[in-house]
């Protein structure tokens, strides 16, 4: 007979769960694997809410080759917290430092892609939940009491930083920087538009503006103008259903980067760029993209894609954004509320990340 979720390893934990594609999340008890050489055991203090979450609590991808749920499921990927434990070969934490985990807890570690510090596109790359570990068990994320993981897959928080704040940048954070830093989008004096005013696209304002960009901000609505240009420090605002202002703003975009997972046309998108200009999409649709080949033959454009950051270039982004003063724009919530906010996610009703307050809120039933 198998074990219960809270028998299979020594480390009781408690978290909350969904137990079917309702994507309804409640208490649930398991536990975590005993703290080994290279791990870091820690204290999950806060956790954003990723868009991602509610893809996979309802099993949205289920069809995809990305993920599908494995029930009952504990999500969450943008965790930080306080270290607690190290194992005897942990060389980067000492209990009692501030500690990040994003979108993945493992990686083959030997293929190219692991050797060029990409460990994000292995092919054998495990997720923060719903991936199987090495020992057979199911990866439980981040809304929970706390951690277990090797310590190459944690990132060192700066103290510096406020741990609610920076939560998001572990997913949301370094799923726009990365495309900015390669597809060269983060040298002064380019043009980046960014489409959708969200979790992501506030994060990508912020960090183009820190690398010297000119950011135009693209949404289908014009009532986010004002927080574009005056609070977030947009340079320009484009509303993407008013065909005169997107006529005008053809062919004057380096770059952009689209992070709507919703589907959406990309035509009116590509027309905006320059000649060789680039689209960069790290929205998930769970509905594929229609492309217009012609536009990108007449102007040798791209379409690219870009998903979240390899470990060290993760790190390099916390620094970044430690030394730029750049944070989330988050709204804290309790525990108890996370089924209501993952239907405000739904809606889009949230500026612009949900962060559960884990360390004061979650409580043992």
């Amino acid at each position: 007979m198998a074990r219960a979720p809270e028998d299979v390893h020594p480390q009781k934990a408690f978290g909350w769960a969904a137990r079917d594609s309702s994507g309804v999340l409640s208490p649930f008890h398991f536990s975590r694997r005993a703290t080994g050489e290279q791990d870091v055991t820690f204290k999950v203090l806060y956790v954003g809410i990723c868009h991602s979450d509610l893809h996979y609590v309802k099993n949205e991808w289920g069809s995809s080759d990305f993920i599908s749920a494995n029930y009952p499921a504990v999500p969450g990927h943008e965790i930080v917290g306080v270290v607690t434990e190290v194992g005897t070969k942990v060389q980067k934490f000492k209990v009692g430092y501030k500690v990040g985990v994003g979108c993945m807890v493992g990686s083959c570690r030997s293929c190219d892609n692991c050797g060029n510090n990409l460990e994000n596109y292995c092919p054998k790359m495990l997720l923060t939940y719903g991936s199987t570990y090495y020992d057979g068990t199911p990866t439980y994320g981040g809304y929970s009491d706390i951690m277990v993981v090797d310590e190459h897959f944690a990132v060192h928080v700066p103290e510096n930083m406020a741990l609610d704040a920076t939560a998001p940048l572990l997913c949301a954070g370094i799923t726009v920087y990365s495309p900015l830093r390669y597809y060269g989008l983060d040298k002064p004096g380019l043009t980046v538009g960014v489409v959708g005013l969200g979790g992501l696209g506030h994060m990508a304002v912020k960090f183009a503006k820190a690398l010297g960009v000119k950011v135009t901000v693209i949404s289908t609505s014009a009532n986010k103008k004002d927080e574009a240009v005056n609070r977030l420090g947009a340079d320009f605002f484009l509303v993407s259903r008013d065909p005169e202002q997107m006529q005008a703003a053809t062919g004057t975009l380096d770059g952009i980067i689209d992070t709507v997972s919703a589907p959406h046309p990309l035509l009116p998108l590509i027309s905006l760029l320059k000649t060789e200009g680039k689209l960069i999409t790290v929205g998930a649709p769970d509905k594929p993209h229609e492309l217009p080949v012609f536009p990108l033959i007449m102007g040798r454009k791209m379409v690219g894609g870009s998903g979240i950051g390899g470990m060290k270039e993760t790190q390099e982004m916390i620094d970044f954004a430690a030394k730029h003063d750049i944070k989330a724009d988050i709204e804290v919530i309790p525990m108890d509320y996370v089924n209501t906010a993952m239907e405000r996610v739904h809606k889009a009703d949230v500026r612009y990340r949900f962060v559960i307050d884990i360390g004061n809120t979650l409580k043992a039933t």
